[in-house]
């Protein structure tokens, strides 16, 4: 299974990063002013797949290789197109593709090598206390590494409930999304904002905004649990009360200096450190990507297999992401060109409409690039008299943009990669977790008062 997985993944990348200048000029512009809007049904459809297949197709849409055929009918029909029509812009989202999984891929197994065994109450306490924590974690060891490192944890806490699916979901709101905007280490689209020349500490500005949803979550989740842990059978609490194990943590020695290792390439492989000027011109893209997948490497041949087989680690989740988001990248090339080109005709221009703007296309297309456009356009538009600018963009636009990327990746499976790999890892633990619109009516239920909540309250 992982080889015809690996096959296809390979195969899309293969075809994202051919070169040959007989398919375009190196000048070419983007075509997104004048291509259809029939060019996103594959991306619609894609989508629709990871919808629809786990509720009508269950059995066969487990298997990661028939997710990657999925990606591969629909995905390449498009790259092969648009290696003609745009190549450049092809080989730019391959690129991003594979520094996103590399990344993922890098905090996956690290953290992965670190094994929490602890086994307390599973009481609504104790389980704020681990959301709580991890949304603290996100901002500072990435959003994938925070949830990565204690999913598995929690879950451990709460095997004895039978009531857990509504922790997992709002553990993906806090950890896996919310929580990781503080810094641009936290998530994809703040390190790109980095790039683009904003500071470093400028996302600690955020800090009134994380608080608040944080806060608010954590508060909602803890009157939810303690009503559902009062509807919990007497076996159950019973269980839970004998069976508990003193908190125990392995691994750290060798991976916690390694995922150091991974904050700070991410943080100083860019091109603010490595200047084109050098005597010997070195780029970020791949030699970040490579020290990366040295630290995974490290961690792997470093970290005890009994001590990853005690973590029930698998690469299924990883295996999951790498197949669906290879289809994903490649069926939203025409999606993200339409909007580079006709983002201005979205009548976005103040704050309000690019916070909406910008988190209701982050939950369905990558956040990253989503971010980039907005961006983009945000520093085309012109600067009110008075207003602070940061990186060319005005602050209220740049804090919209930033809070709309972040905050509402938690919106959707697709939103932002580490939702899928906790969804994953809770199906491995026996945790029946939503289908994709089921999830949703969680993330619109909860999550939409909120955003609207900040929109009047901050923007």
């Amino acid at each position: 299974m992982k080889r015809h997985v690996f096959s296809v993944v390979v195969g899309l990348l293969f075809s994202l990063l051919m070169t040959g200048s007989a398919l375009a000029s190196e000048g070419a512009e983007s075509i997104g002013a004048d291509l259809s809007l029939w060019w996103v049904s594959f991306f619609v459809v894609m989508l629709l797949c990871i919808a629809i297949l786990p509720l009508a197709a269950e059995k066969w849409w487990h298997p990661n290789k028939h997710k990657a055929m999925v990606s591969a009918v629909l995905g390449f029909p498009v790259v092969g197109v648009f290696l003609y029509l745009d190549f450049h812009s092809v080989l730019h989202i391959g690129m991003e593709f594979i520094s996103f999984m590399v990344l993922l891929g890098a905090l996956f197994v690290i953290s992965g090598g670190i094994l929490i065994q602890t086994d307390r109450r599973a009481t609504p306490m104790v389980n704020t206390g681990f959301l709580a924590l991890g949304a603290l974690l996100a901002s500072f060891m990435g959003t994938t590494g925070a949830a990565m490192l204690l999913i598995r944890p929690l879950l451990m806490t709460n095997q004895q409930r039978t009531k857990k699916v509504h922790t997992v979901i709002f553990f993906t709101f806090l950890v896996a999304n919310i929580g990781g905007c503080l810094t641009p280490l936290g998530d994809p689209p703040l390190f790109m904002g980095y790039l683009r020349g904003v500071p470093f500490t400028w996302t600690f500005n955020l800090m009134p905004e994380w608080a608040a949803v944080v806060s608010f979550l954590l508060l909602l989740y803890f009157v939810l649990d303690t009503v559902l842990f009062t509807r919990e059978p007497m076996v159950a609490l019973k269980a839970d009360r004998m069976k508990l194990i003193p908190t125990h943590i392995a691994g750290a020695k060798v991976n916690v200096p390694l995922l150091i290792g991974v904050v700070l390439a991410v943080a100083f492989l860019n091109e603010q450190y490595m200047p084109s000027d050098w005597p010997f011109p070195l780029t970020p893209f791949p030699i970040r990507e490579i020290v990366l997948i040295g630290l995974a490497w490290a961690s792997w041949k470093g970290t005890q297999k009994g001590l990853r087989k005690a973590n029930h680690f698998t690469f299924y989740a990883i295996i999951e992401v790498a197949a669906l988001f290879a289809g994903i990248f490649a069926t939203m090339i025409p999606a993200i060109l339409i909007l580079a080109a006709r983002g201005a005709e979205l009548g976005v221009s103040d704050p309000v409409s690019f916070f909406w703007a910008t988190g209701g296309l982050s939950a369905f297309l990558d956040n990253t690039p989503t971010y980039v456009v907005f961006f983009a356009l945000a520093q085309a538009l012109p600067v009110p008299e008075g207003v602070a600018v940061v990186a060319g963009v005005s602050v209220p636009l740049l804090t919209a943009i930033s809070l709309g990327a972040v905050f509402m990746g938690a919106m959707t499976y697709i939103g932002n990669a580490p939702n899928f790999m906790v969804k994953a890892i809770a199906d491995e633990r026996g945790v029946k977790m939503p289908s994709f619109f089921g999830y949703m009516l969680w993330s619109v239920g909860i999550l939409v008062p909120v955003f609207i909540a900040v929109t009047f309250l901050f923007l």
